[in-house]
């Protein structure tokens, strides 16, 4: 089988990192389109020996990109095409078409209740949504919990599948050698408790309600963000606001793997730093950061995470979910911290197991079957 995957950008994101996580693990023959901004995550498929092509598309409304992406689809002879994320869904799902390629499946990464993607679901881009989502043969949702919503918009139920995101387990697994190392490149002093947040820097995040927390923690509590976003900037002023400027450390991007020719941490290096992960985003689709944090055998507080409130909770020990704002995370963070047993040899619990990405690889597998299959 050959299959191509398009995808709206290739930066450092949670669906970005997913596909070259999962394109490791797939026995298929996969090439890559990337819509706009071919960034680190497409140096990083190069470097794995994935032919990624960027499409040069100018925004939503290029539809000179459409026959562009038909053609380069039905030269390159696949099998089945893959979208993520809502833009490459509608393009790649037409443009699939007009090669001729009816097996197409999409993966819904970030349809959040009110929102997706970070933009407010209007009725427009519902409409426009569903009526692409028929050109394809299945739409994969990465929780139960989004493919509830996808039920709700309308979409039939045996077009849903669900196929959760999955994470390299081995990668974040504990080592406290490598937190000593990553502390000290930090410059972290000794004894601090180190807060971690991780994701974009933006609004819907809320990784505000961290900073305001922080300032009614002692001084030996650090948040560490790791991340990049439109409201970094916002973060920083709240920082000064808050009295608390030198207690929060800003990361930027990070990959999910050192960068030899960069001066770089990568992300399971600065979980094995934290003490603690917490997450106040009040809508999320999956919450994979929630998720790399059990794999990294971190305590984690969460606000919204379907990740675990979609498994039994005895598989998700460790992690635990707060209700409010500051004041709330405030108080979990300091109880979180005089819990005994947090700072030991860091098991994961069964949630991490449960998201492996071999599983995610292999009930992907048996979509792609069908959808080839279907006649």
């Amino acid at each position: 089988m050959k299959a191509l995957h398009i995808i709206t950008g290739l930066g450092v994101g949670g669906a970005e990192q997913q596909l070259r996580l999962l394109l490791r693990h797939l026995p298929v023959d996969c090439d890559v389109v990337t819509l706009t901004n071919p960034g680190p995550v497409a140096e990083g498929l190069t470097a794995d020996g994935v032919r990624v092509v960027h499409l040069g598309m100018s925004g939503n409304r290029d539809l000179s990109a459409l026959p562009r992406l038909a053609r380069l689809i039905r030269h390159g002879g696949y099998d089945l095409v893959h979208t993520h994320l809502y833009r490459a869904c509608v393009y790649g799902r037409i443009a699939a078409r007009l090669a001729g390629v009816r097996a197409v499946v999409a993966t819904e990464h970030s349809l959040g209740g009110t929102q997706l993607e970070g933009r407010a679901l209007t009725s427009g881009l519902r409409a426009l949504y569903l009526a692409s989502e028929r050109l394809g043969r299945a739409t994969v949702a990465v929780s139960p919990t989004v493919a509830d919503r996808l039920r709700g918009w309308g979409i039939p139920e045996p077009r849903i599948e669900v196929v959760p995101n999955g994470i390299d387990l081995a990668r974040f697994r504990f080592d406290p050698s490598r937190r000593a190392r990553t502390r000290r490149r930090l410059g972290l002093p000794q004894g601090t408790y180190v807060i971690g947040g991780i994701g974009r820097l933006t609004a819907s995040k809320r990784f505000g309600v961290l900073i305001e927390a922080l300032a009614q923690l002692p001084r030996d509590y650090l948040l560490l963000l790791v991340g990049s976003g439109p409201e970094e900037s916002v973060l920083r002023r709240a920082a000064q606001r808050a009295g608390v400027t030198d207690r929060v450390l800003f990361t930027g991007e990070q990959p999910y793997e050192p960068d030899g020719t960069r001066d770089r941490l990568d992300l399971p290096s600065l979980t094995s730093a934290m003490d603690v992960l917490a997450s106040p985003s009040a809508e999320e689709s999956f919450g994979l950061a929630v998720v790399e944090g059990l794999a990294a055998g971190l305590p984690v507080l969460y606000a919204c995470c379907p990740a675990v409130e979609d498994l039994p909770p005895r598989l998700a020990a460790g992690a635990h979910r707060v209700s409010g704002g500051a004041d709330a995370f405030a108080h979990a963070l300091a109880k979180t911290r005089a819990q005994p047993g947090n700072s030991g040899s860091r098991r994961p619990p069964a949630a991490a197991r449960h998201y492996c990405i071999t599983h995610t690889a292999a009930r992907l597998m048996d979509v792609y079957a069908a959808a080839v299959s279907s006649p």
